[in-house]
């Protein structure tokens, strides 16, 4: 049975925090062991750029990222950890995705439409100070997933989105070059979003989501007297000493939480309800995160010390990464047409089994003239569900208002569906769909759905024959 492969990108714009270790760095390395699953994280370097413009920054942040995850637990030996910028293929994979992606896909990707709606709410230009960086981002995190066939990659519901995308993109190049991908065996593996519901959000200094954006973070390797001094700044109400005081709701006692065991945090929970003073509380919780933080701070010192160890670990990292994607780059540059004048078609593997790079391999793969439209579910961080049809080149036919439950928004799509035809209804249920006065459907939309329902209807033939 083939591993699952995961795939985690650590964006170098930062010096990593308690909330970045809670929530993200010591869940993966617990995940990193699994022994049915091969694991790539990598340091997002080029996605710092579009954060960050001070070079300084980008490298000293790539240094401690690599050391924190190191002195965390990560075993280099067992996993692939690389840098992004070490692995060409990405960016060559993501100008041939570039050339395939719909324009309208990127339009509505959640962070240009943020920058966006505040030029416009600033009175400026809408793309004042947009920079494609940020309106490519999809493109280089398709590629980033998929030049290694990832099955899973972890993420916070806010970026639900752009895992969407990246199947978007992988889809359409599998179907525009369908028949050259097919001759070779392969295809791009088509991911998945890991919402991890029971990942801790760690409350920063002010009581919000400890955030850099906010700027209430605790480091994570901050010197003792340095972690406690931030400790004790930690906001608390005004009961004194010998009150009760409620743990629900006190970022105190979720920070406390999130390092201590069951019973030390029962224990707590007993001391907030017998009054213990704020400054106490906090004494304890400088101890407590010191207990698993302290062995972690020396190696990461160690590592810090030792830059150039860590840069050949990367470059180890790098060549291993390369041994996966290489072959995957070969056929998709192949498929694409960028070839030798005198090259024949390359015999990477055969058609059935475990593709190149992990990629999704099938004997029988469907070789289609022209993709078909596609009617999708999907959730977005606002917590709502949604659907949307769009057509074979990816342009957005219908998009759907927001539904409280996925029930709803499936039904609405299969009754849009099952009404292909019908006129009256369909202007009935596009009005239902997108909250909007009942009219006659666009013919492109009347097109697209007419389709689905046939093509639904030769499925369910295909089914009763076999």
């Amino acid at each position: 049975m083939s591993k699952r492969r995961i795939l985690t990108g650590i964006t170098t714009s930062g010096t990593p925090h308690l909330g970045n270790y809670v929530g993200a760095i010591r869940p993966a390395i617990a995940a990193s062991r699994r022994a049915d699953a091969e694991s790539f994280y990598f340091l997002a370097d080029y996605h710092a750029l579009i954060k960050c413009g001070d070079p300084a920054r980008v490298q000293r942040s790539t240094l401690e990222i690599a050391a924190t995850w190191l002195a965390c637990g990560l075993n280099p030996e067992s996993v692939f950890f690389y840098r992004q910028s070490d692995i060409p293929e990405i960016p060559e994979l993501t100008w041939i995705l570039t050339c395939v992606t719909a324009k309208g896909l990127l339009n509505r990707a959640h962070a240009y439409k943020a920058a966006v709606d505040a030029n416009l709410a600033a009175g400026e230009d809408p793309d004042a100070a947009i920079t494609a960086g940020l309106y490519m981002y999809p493109v280089l995190m398709a590629a980033d997933i998929l030049i290694f066939g990832a099955h899973e990659v972890p993420v916070g519901r806010d970026q639900i989105q752009h895992i969407e995308m990246a199947r978007d993109i992988g889809q359409r190049f599998n179907h525009l070059y369908a028949a050259e991908l097919a001759r070779q065996g392969v295809a791009f593996t088509l991911p998945q979003a890991r919402i991890d519901e029971q990942v801790a959000t760690l409350p920063g200094l002010d009581g919000r989501k400890m955030s850099k954006s906010y700027d209430n973070t605790i480091a994570l390797f901050d010197p003792p007297a340095r972690l406690r001094s931030a400790i004790m700044g930690i906001v608390t109400d005004s009961s004194a000493p010998g009150e009760p005081k409620q743990p629900d709701g006190s970022a105190l006692f979720a920070i406390y939480q999130a390092f201590a065991t069951p019973a030390e945090t029962t224990a707590m929970r007993a001391a907030f309800a017998e009054g213990i003073g704020w400054g106490e509380a906090k004494q304890q919780l400088h101890a407590r995160i010191e207990v698993e933080i302290a062995p972690l701070r020396e190696r990461y010192e160690a590592l810090m010390a030792r830059p150039a160890h860590i840069e050949e670990l990367l470059h180890a990292g790098a060549v291993k990464a390369r041994e996966r994607a290489r072959p995957l780059m070969d056929a998709v540059r192949w498929a694409a047409g960028i070839r030798r004048l005198t090259a024949p078609l390359p015999q990477f593997v055969e058609l059935a089994g475990e593709g190149v790079a992990g990629a999704t391999v099938s004997a029988d793969l469907h070789v289609e003239k022209e993709p078909p439209p596609q009617l999708k579910s999907y959730r977005e961080a606002d917590g709502r569900f949604y659907f949307k049809l769009t057509a074979a080149d990816g342009e957005v036919l219908l998009q759907s208002r927001g539904f409280a439950s996925p029930r709803e928004a499936g039904q609405l799509s299969a009754a849009l569906q099952a009404a292909a035809g019908d006129a009256a209804s369909l202007a009935r249920l596009l009005g239902e769909a997108t909250g909007q006065a009942a009219a006659a459907p666009a013919p492109q939309v009347a097109a697209a759905l007419a389709a689905l329902k046939a093509a639904a209807a030769r499925q369910r033939e295909k089914k009763r024959s076999a």
